[in-house]
């Protein structure tokens, strides 16, 4: 990290606490004490209010704030990046609120950043709804991919082929990133193969990104390609009719996995995408009697099970007497 943006991230660091030491300071920047004191010295000098008390600590004085529109594109990506994820695998106390803040954040982005998340948001989807694991992939790999995705360049990369125990050298063409199976995949034309192909981030040993761009795709569609991916069974397909009110809700959250939506005299029948049908049993559960199974009878089957299981832990409640029982009792 240069001087400059070091000094940017501090008084970013300042103004997201109400007290900082100098030695807390130079552990979170790896820098020496006599460095934090030359650099709090020259953000004085550029204007900024920074109040210091010896043997207490820095803090900004109140009322100053730095507008939050200096992200890079990589914290872009970031920000993006964890509110998919968080939106897929977690409940709604948390999807609100994430949804909530990332709206904010990207009302006051610079114009060419809400243009680079529109870009990564039509190109991104997570499948499943389930996480047994947290993937392990570098930022070296997912930020220049995200990047190469917004901007339509073309990457380079080595990769290890696990079938034929191999390394592959290749320049392609990304068109999309997909969660699925506990992995990030990148979708992307293939110039070795001169096809579209799907590669697992986690085998990408090296990449870069080559100083060409490729022209826009226009006949390829996410949406389509995951649709084709369930029929060759790499994802399931169910077919689950919905209350009218409740799409909103489908839409937020099934996100590029909703293949189709059919208006019905009894509610809306849509084809939803999954890595799992457990999975997917999961989450329609959640609407109760608000989903209708359609198809596939797999899936039928596991709501039903589950809704016994439910059902069995909650004995009906037999009748109590009437009032008059006790006294007819009597008189008989």
């Amino acid at each position: 990290m240069n001087r400059v943006d070091r000094l940017m991230a501090m008084v970013v660091h300042l103004q997201g606490r109400r007290v900082v030491r100098a030695e807390e300071l130079a552990t979170h920047f790896e820098i020496s004490v006599r460095t934090v004191y030359r650099d709090i010295a020259a953000l004085g000098e550029a204007g900024v209010p920074i109040m210091g008390e010896p043997g207490v600590g820095y803090a900004l004085m109140k009322g100053y704030s730095l507008p939050p529109v200096m992200f890079t594109e990589d914290e872009a990506s970031a920000l993006f990046t964890g509110g998919k994820l968080v939106e897929q695998f977690t409940d709604a106390s948390l999807q609100r609120p994430m949804g909530s803040a990332l709206l904010k954040i990207r009302s006051v982005l610079p114009r060419d950043k809400q243009d680079y998340l529109d870009h990564l948001e039509k190109s991104t989807a997570v499948v499943g709804r389930g996480l047994s694991a947290v993937p392990e992939v570098s930022s070296d790999v997912l930020v220049p991919i995200q990047h190469a995705l917004a901007q339509r360049h073309v990457l380079g990369l080595d990769y290890h082929v696990v079938q034929r125990r191999e390394m592959t050298r290749r320049q392609v063409e990304p068109l999309g990133l997909v969660f699925y199976s506990n992995n990030w995949h990148l979708i992307a034309y293939c110039r070795l193969r001169r096809d579209v192909r799907d590669f697992r981030t986690d085998r990408i040993t090296k990449l870069q990104m080559v100083n060409e761009r490729f022209d826009d795709h226009v006949d390829f569609s996410l949406r389509r390609y995951l649709e084709a991916a369930s029929k060759e069974g790499r994802f399931e397909s169910a077919r689950v009719r919905f209350r009218p009110e409740t799409m909103e809700r489908v839409r937020r959250e099934w996100s590029c996995r909703l293949v189709d939506e059919k208006p019905e005299p009894e509610g809306v029948a849509v084809t939803l995408l999954a890595f799992s049908l457990d999975w997917l049993a999961e989450w329609l559960f959640s609407f109760g009697s608000e989903a209708v199974v359609l198809a596939p009878e797999r899936l039928r089957q596991i709501i039903a099970a589950e809704a016994s299981k439910v059902a069995a832990q909650y004995p009906p409640i037999a009748h109590p007497p009437s009032p008059a029982a006790p006294m007819r009792s009597l008189l008989t």
